[in-house]
């Protein structure tokens, strides 16, 4: 059986907006000829002249977040307590089982940008690709965020995942979702118009806010996904083990066994 992978993941990319000003990641490139010299101290008498090409190692010093890029969410950035106050999990403690299910995509790049998507959204994909909701099934949110990767309206743009939506999903057994936007909820920016409105506080990052009920994780600024069908594929997204972290950063990918 052939087998095909496909990269839903965002290069950790500086200077393209990715995230909120003060967030983006700054990478710096330190090239084979600029490393020659510092590789000859290792080795007294060893000249740049005597490396092949008078080069040494190329790498990159980079200065990010556990979010910058492609990530994954674990409990513990949503709140410090989890399934209704036990302590929550930080992404070293995250279940892996929960990171190599099949998927399933919800198209909802039609939405507006600043849409709270609800259960009766949720039900209505799924009903409309003829999908039957299974337990662990990791859910991709494919918005209109995923068009504007990198753009100067990214982290505004897309459709966000409210309580009703997120609630529904985990009472069903998912335990980890996914989306394109830079964030599962809606963008900050159109909350923030509508927390002017009715100072109810709760309507601040309430997706998230659902683990604290019943803990799970979600990726974040992924990308591609308008290439993935609506199901028929696995997702696998290992986070990186960052010790007691609230997220860590993976090369999520969909795999199709054809």
């Amino acid at each position: 059986m052939a087998r095909r992978i496909v990269d839903i993941s965002v290069p950790l990319e500086g200077g393209i907006k990715s995230d909120p000003p003060g967030m983006e990641p700054k990478i710096e490139y330190v090239t084979q000829a600029q490393n020659a010299e510092y590789m000859t101290s290792f080795f007294p008498g060893l000249k740049t002249e005597d490396l092949p090409d008078g080069q040494g190692w190329a790498i990159e010093f980079a200065h990010i977040t556990t979010h910058s890029g492609t990530h994954l969410d674990a409990p513990y950035h949503f709140h410090t307590t989890m399934d209704r106050g036990q302590r929550a999990i930080t992404i070293d403690e995250v279940n892996l089982e929960w990171c190599f299910q099949p998927g399933v995509k919800l198209d909802f790049r039609h939405f507006e940008d600043g849409y709270v998507a609800t259960a009766a959204d949720v039900e209505a994909e799924l009903d409309r690709i003829g999908h039957e909701l299974k337990p662990l099934e990791i859910v991709l949110v494919n918005t209109a965020a995923g068009a504007r990767y990198g753009q100067d309206d990214y982290v505004s743009s897309g459709c966000g995942m409210g309580r009703e939506a997120t609630l529904w999903l985990l009472e069903r057994g998912v335990r980890l979702t996914g989306t394109d936007g830079w964030s599962w909820d809606a963008p900050f920016v159109h909350t923030k118009d509508r927390y002017a409105e009715s100072r109810d506080a709760g309507i601040i990052w309430e997706g998230h806010r659902v683990g604290m009920e019943i803990g799970y994780c979600h990726l974040e600024k992924l990308g591609n996904l308008a290439a993935l069908p609506a199901d028929g594929f696995t997702v696998a997204c290992f986070p990186v083990k960052v010790k007691g972290g609230s997220a860590g950063w993976t090369r999520a990918v969909a795999i199709f066994d054809e």
